[in-house]
């Protein structure tokens, strides 16, 4: 959870990163809540719509990243540095958003159950987490990480996320909160994508940021050399130059009742 982030990397793809975020929010039919709750805020730009969208609410952001809470606070957002494991809904948290940040967690399916029972009546908990681990942008850098010449350097490997299907989650908060509103679905956003290495470039600052923490810069260069021509070859560009690079989200909403 204390993984090194480089923010402005993050938001190279802003566009694409945000686009989630805002389908995931606009599910959450809370009117006028007293406290919105945005648990791994990142760099904060995100925190800033959930701030225009409900105005009178108190708005608190958090991070385990020092990297990321920094960037948050320069954009504006009073965020602090907090793991969200430690974090448990009060009795005015009537909106929870956790966005890409769960699949981090193995126990998330723990906090899940947790946050949806402390939540209070008519409050909302809305999460969304990546689903590509079978995907060939993360099973060829996984791949290329247990090699021989790569596993002393990243005994880990790359993390497995252990991401569940959108009717697990959907099972598991309806047990949490007999009689709540229950939305769960999954989307595949088709990202066009230009440049020498586009894949390599959006895991750089996201998938890879464990691997990153663990490498000298040397040996970070050395491995993204050696992981760009796998991915061109599993992802080729059109005839336009554009890699269209698919990824599955899968979202969960709850309203409690």
């Amino acid at each position: 959870m204390t993984h090194t982030w480089d923010p402005a990397l993050y938001r190279h793809h802003d566009d694409h990163r945000a686009r989630p975020f805002l389908d995931l929010v606009a599910r959450v039919g809370a009117t006028a809540p007293r406290e919105v709750v945005d648990l791994g805020c990142g760099p904060g730009h995100l925190t800033g719509m959930l701030v225009q969208r409900w105005p009178d609410a108190r708005v608190h952001a958090s991070d385990a990243s020092p990297d990321m809470v920094a960037a948050a606070r320069e954009n504006g957002v009073d965020a602090e540095l907090a793991d969200v494991r430690d974090f448990t809904p009060g009795p005015e948290t009537d909106v929870v958003v956790s966005n890409a940040v769960l699949h981090w967690v193995p126990q998330h399916r723990d906090l899940l159950a947790r946050w949806a029972a402390a939540l209070p009546d008519g409050g909302w908990l809305a999460i969304q987490v990546p689903g590509n681990e079978v995907s060939p942008s993360h099973t060829t850098a996984r791949d290329l990480l247990a090699s021989p010449e790569w596993s002393g350097l990243v005994p880990e490997g790359l993390p497995a996320y252990g991401v569940g299907t959108p009717e697990e989650y959907a099972r598991l908060l309806a047990g949490a909160r007999p009689g709540a509103h229950v939305d769960c679905w999954e989307t595949t956003y088709l990202h066009p994508l230009t440049g020498d290495d586009p894949v390599g470039h959006w895991i750089a600052g996201s998938t890879l940021r464990p691997v990153r923490g663990v490498l000298d810069d040397a040996a970070w260069d050395r491995l993204r050399a050696e992981l760009a021509p796998r991915l061109r070859a599993a992802y080729p560009p059109d005839d336009a130059g554009v890699t269209w690079f698919g990824f599955r989200r899968v979202f969960a909403v709850l309203g409690a009742r």
